[in-house]
Formats: structure tokens, C-alpha cells, sequence
């Protein structure tokens, strides 16, 4: 079961790899293939939209067939798509291979939760979550400035062609080495609309909307176009700013779970942190023209408190029936990253229809759109109800 989850541990660094990994590679793929950041921001939108898309039948299937299948044939197909990412001659082919990468992608956390949640007390579960998140952000801190270094070594055709083949690897091991849990003994059937009945959980649901998608969206794409057309950063800057931010986002992680174990009460985490994220958003809309060093720091400071995800998983996995595990966390993770998708596209189009006198004002709009997102959502949160381990 160890060597299982740990095959699935290395295929989340993957998957948190490739939802950040645009952010380092627009500038030289603006350089060779001339597409423009609104394009890879729909690039990007697709990748967290077919990831979303995903999780309603990933959901049956982890209750059904169990994760070991779900999750290494899927990512095979992942591996496929980063192999048509490495010969893409245009925008469209880009959005393609981020579409099938984003299904390979879109079992594997939710497989690792699976088996938390059947294998292991209810107490830990928060704990477990968010030591697999801490440990797949690392895949954040590869998309950085170790990406930015075998760019510029080896070019990008080869680099992505080289971690399609890793991605290919793991798939395997996770066929070979995943066990499945039991199933439940006289388990009764379930839909999607028995959750969606739960009043209890919508207020949750609204926050998973807003918990992830602003460090996801800057983190995972609008960095990079900030601080080239901003502060004129390189390929290596963008790398370097990239990985504190990352690093940012592992800290956050592995200091979200203790607290939610600790404190025992989940709500006031999530609002405390996600109210410390807000801040940092709105500071980035009013200083997004000030020295470079200033919107670094927050961005930092976002990256730590933003990393909330996997409490408030975690605060909906406690009100989820046994039987309906796969659709619940499912359900779950699909209000989480849709939203993401959505955004990116969303500001996308935002950034393109802004001015760009001065260079900073389409930005400060991406980033206005984040934090009043986040306001509304977290407006919502605290209406939810908690509920103690």
C-alpha cells in the first residue's frame, strides 16, 4: 500500500508540474512559435477544464473499478499529450496536448484521497491530504527554475519529450504497484445528486471555487507575462521568482495540515488563511507597478497562506456518506479546479482588452479579478457549518 501511494505521490509532482509549467516556458514558446499569453492562457484554462471534466466519472470509477486502473491508464494518456505538447507548431496543438495532459492528470490526487479515506482514521485524513499536496507542490518547484535551466540546455522540444517519458514511467509503476482498496461490504448505491442535496456542503463547495484558483492561475501562468512585460525579467528571473513561489506553496501545505489537526477546527483556518490571501491579491492590484521586489514578497506570501486546498477538502470529506468516497472528494476537487479553467480564460481575456499603457495596468486587472473572487467566496465560507475530528 506504501510503495503504492508513494508511485502516487511521484505521479501528483507530475501533475503539479505540468499545471505550472507554462508560466516558465511562455517566453521562448512566444519566441519560436508565436503565440501570445491570452493563448496560453486558454492553453492553460483547458488543462484545468479537461481536468475538471474528468472528475465526475473519475468519481464512479474510483467506487467502481478502484484507483489503481483510474489512475495509470489516464495518466498513459497524459504521457501521450506531452509528447504532441513537444512537437506543437501552434496554439491549437498546444491546447490539445494541455487538454489530454489535463485528463491523464485528473485521477491522481483524488486516488491518493481515495485511499486515505478508506484505509486510514478520519482524524488523519486532513493531514494525509495535505502531506500529498506538500509533497506533489515539488512538481511546482521543477516547473521553475529547474525548467528554466534544461530549457535552456537542451531546448524545449526535448525537455518536454523527456518528461512525457517519466510521466509514461510512472503510469506504469502505478499499474504495477497500486493496490486497490476493499470493497465495502454491503455497500448501497449513490449519485452525485444525494451529495448535492446536502445543504451543509454548498457554502464549502463556494469556497473550493475560490481557495486554489488564484495561486494556481498566477503561479501557473500569469507570473511569467508579469514579470517579463513589467519588470523586464528573463527567462531565468522568471525561473527564480517562480521557484520562491513555489517553495512558497510546499511551506503552506505542510503547515496547513498540522493546524487542522492541532486546532481541530478547520473553518477558522481556512478563513484566516484565505483572508491573509485576499490581502495579498488586493496589495498586488494597488502596487502591481511598484519595484519588482514588493509583488515578489506577496506573491510569496500568497503562494503560503493561498494553500488551503486540501483543509477545506478535507472540512467537505467529513460530511461525505462512506459509500459515496470516489464522488464526494471528486465532487469536491471538480468545484476546485473548474473554477481555475474558467479564471484563465476569464483573465485571459481580461488581459487582452486592457490597455496597455501603462505596461502593469492589464495586470492589475488579472489581479483586481482574483481578489474580488476570493472576497465573494470567502463571504460565503463563513456561513458553512464546522465540524470538530
Amino acid at each position: 500500500m506504501k510503495v503504492g501511494i508513494a508511485a502516487l505521490v511521484l505521479a501528483y509532482v507530475l501533475s503539479q508540474f505540468y499545471r505550472a509549467f507554462l508560466a516558465v516556458m511562455s517566453p521562448v514558446l512566444t519566441a519560436d512559435l508565436g503565440v501570445t499569453a491570452a493563448e496560453l492562457a486558454s492553453a492553460s484554462g483547458w488543462w484545468f477544464l479537461a481536468f475538471a471534466a474528468m472528475q465526475i466519472p473519475i468519481g464512479a470509477w474510483l467506487d467502481k473499478v478502484g484507483p489503481r486502473l483510474t489512475t495509470g491508464v489516464l495518466l498513459a494518456l497524459g504521457a501521450a499529450g506531452a509528447v504532441v505538447f513537444s512537437q506543437a507548431t501552434g496554439a491549437l496543438q498546444i491546447k490539445l496536448a494541455m487538454a489530454l495532459i489535463g485528463i491523464g492528470c485528473a485521477p491522481v490526487l483524488m486516488a491518493g484521497y481515495f485511499i486515505f479515506a478508506r484505509s486510514y482514521s478520519p482524524a488523519v485524513f486532513g493531514t494525509l491530504a495535505a502531506l500529498m499536496l506538500g509533497v506533489g507542490t515539488l512538481g511546482n518547484v521543477a516547473s521553475s527554475l529547474p525548467l528554466s535551466w534544461a530549457v535552456t540546455a537542451f531546448g524545449w522540444r526535448e525537455t518536454v519529450l523527456g518528461i512525457a517519458a517519466i510521466t509514461g514511467a510512472v503510469a506504469l509503476a502505478i499499474l504495477i504497484l497500486v493496490r486497490d482498496p476493499e470493497k465495502l461490504e454491503g455497500a448501497r448505491g449513490g449519485s452525485l445528486l444525494e451529495l448535492l442535496k446536502m445543504p451543509v456542503l454548498w457554502p464549502i463547495l463556494i469556497m473550493m471555487m475560490v481557495c486554489y484558483a488564484p495561486i494556481a492561475g498566477l503561479r501557473g501562468l500569469w507570473i511569467g507575462p508579469y514579470f517579463a512585460d513589467v519588470h523586464g525579467a528573463d527567462q531565468l528571473g522568471i525561473g527564480e521568482i517562480s521557484l520562491w513561489m513555489g517553495l512558497a506553496m510546499v511551506a503552506g501545505n505542510f503547515a496547513y495540515g498540522p493546524l487542522d489537526r492541532w486546532l481541530g477546527r478547520r473553518k477558522l483556518v481556512v478563513i484566516v488563511g484565505n483572508a491573509v490571501t485576499l490581502a495579498c491579491l488586493f496589495g498586488l492590484w494597488w502596487f502591481a507597478a511598484a519595484p519588482p521586489a514588493v509583488a515578489t514578497a506577496l506573491l510569496i506570501a500568497a503562494g503560503f497562506f493561498g494553500a488551503s486546498f486540501p483543509i477545506v477538502l478535507a472540512h467537505g470529506r467529513s460530511f461525505v456518506p462512506p459509500h459515496l468516497t470516489g464522488r464526494g472528494v471528486t465532487l469536491l476537487n471538480l468545484f476546485g479546479i473548474a473554477p481555475i479553467g474558467i479564471a484563465q480564460i476569464v483573465t485571459g481575456r481580461i488581459h487582452a482588452a486592457t490597455a496597455t499603457t501603462p505596461p502593469a495596468a492589464p495586470y492589475e486587472a488579472v489581479f483586481l479579478f482574483f481578489a474580488v473572487a476570493t472576497a465573494i467566496g470567502l463571504a460565503v465560507y463563513l456561513l458553512s457549518q464546522d465540524r470538530p475530528h
